[in-house]
């Protein structure tokens, strides 16, 4: 069921006072910053088809980005429950976690992790958070909230030249960067009970995002359950899943395949599989909930083949035939293979219906 076009605004307006009025804004913005752009009034050439870009009535900037993110230890950690969704990434020996009540508030953490500068960028309507580089072409930029949508999913803006960007097709989809692919880095997303465990001495996104926000309160009413609520048109269904079902989406080239939660409801389960002509290795559990995938390659070449780690270490999800210690991030942390990478895979979590709407021809397991 899609919304009509009478209740969509309603709710519209329902989100968009709630995100904004939650709490008043501790650095307003200057003004002029907020403003709406129409669609038609955008460049002309658009990379998707322009008559199915929707404005979702926020206006550019009206969902503020965190440009100054502020992390505290796990332990100083207090707003989050057991089961909240949290988003994390490893850069060298640094690890950060973004809780999802945050990213739905936000969507967009601009940062900047040793040399790496870094967007995570989350979209509450379709379920994904990817991290990308922000320095294109040797220019760093900065990415804001457009407050376009193509299928449900967020468009996010570089400051710098207003190029709009899908952020699932991964692609500038309008503006001077049309065409531009950007560079991806992989993001394991899992509860924050797991996160706990497996990464004790990480960073964690904390609440001082220099806005007044009531992030226990989850603004998006029953969205997340009610598997036939969409605000927005999409371009195809498929009805092989519930359309809010998560699971992980693998990209190859124009070639995507789904891995649902619902097979990985009994504990971990993996599979060295190949896909698109990559040798690959799947790993997740739903009760954890996290779901990874990377190519069973190393940095050196070495084909590998896995299975799932029964030992007691937390940070360990898999081991390889020779008996090397593998973690969440595809990293060999101990045995002959210490210090190894996987090579990464684009791959991300994100709802059926998304994936479905943003490519048609997938395939699932």
């Amino acid at each position: 069921m899609t919304f009509t076009l009478c209740d969509r605004l309603i709710l519209i307006v329902l989100i968009f006072a709630l995100i904004i009025g939650c709490g008043k804004n501790t650095e307003p913005f200057s003004p002029g910053t907020v403003t709406t752009p129409k669609v038609n009034e955008m460049p002309d050439e658009w990379l998707i088809p322009q008559e199915d870009v929707y404005d979702g009535g926020t206006g550019r900037d009206g969902i503020p980005s965190i440009d100054n993110p502020d992390f505290s230890s796990v332990e100083l950690i207090d707003f989050l429950e057991d089961e909240d969704l949290v988003v994390g990434i490893k850069v060298g020996d640094q690890v950060r976690a973004y809780p999802h009540p945050i990213l739905d508030y936000h969507e967009i953490v601009n940062d900047q992790i040793e040399d790496l500068y870094v967007a995570i960028t989350y979209c509450p309507l379709t379920g994904t958070a990817i991290a990308w580089n922000r320095k294109i072409e040797g220019e760093v930029h900065s990415f804001g909230v457009s407050g376009l949508l193509y299928n449900n999913n967020l468009l996010p803006y570089d400051r710098s030249t207003e190029s709009n960007w899908s952020q699932m097709l991964l692609t500038s989809v309008n503006g001077p960067y049309t065409g531009q692919k950007i560079e991806t880095y992989p993001l394991v997303e899992m509860t924050w009970a797991r996160w706990k465990v497996m990464f004790p001495n990480s960073e964690v996104l904390n609440t001082n995002t220099g806005f007044d926000r009531n992030y226990a309160i989850y603004p998006y009413g029953p969205y997340k359950t009610n598997h036939d609520q969409l605000l927005f048109p999409v371009t195809n269904e498929d009805i092989r899943f519930p359309g809010k079902h998560r699971g992980l989406g693998i990209l190859v080239g124009n070639q995507a395949k789904f891995y649902g939660f619902r097979h990985f409801n009994e504990g971990r389960r993996l599979f060295n599989t190949e896909f698109a002509g990559r040798d690959i290795v799947v790993i997740g559990n739903m009760e954890e909930n996290f779901l990874v995938a990377y190519r069973r390659t190393t940095e050196g070449n070495q084909l590998l083949r896995f299975s799932i780690n029964t030992d007691d270490d937390p940070q360990v999800i898999m081991s390889d035939e020779g008996g090397s210690k593998w973690n969440v991030f595809g990293e060999a942390v101990s045995g002959p293979m210490q210090g190894a990478r996987l090579l990464p895979i684009t791959s991300y979590i994100g709802y059926w219906f998304s994936w479905a709407a943003f490519f048609p021809q997938i395939q699932t397991l």
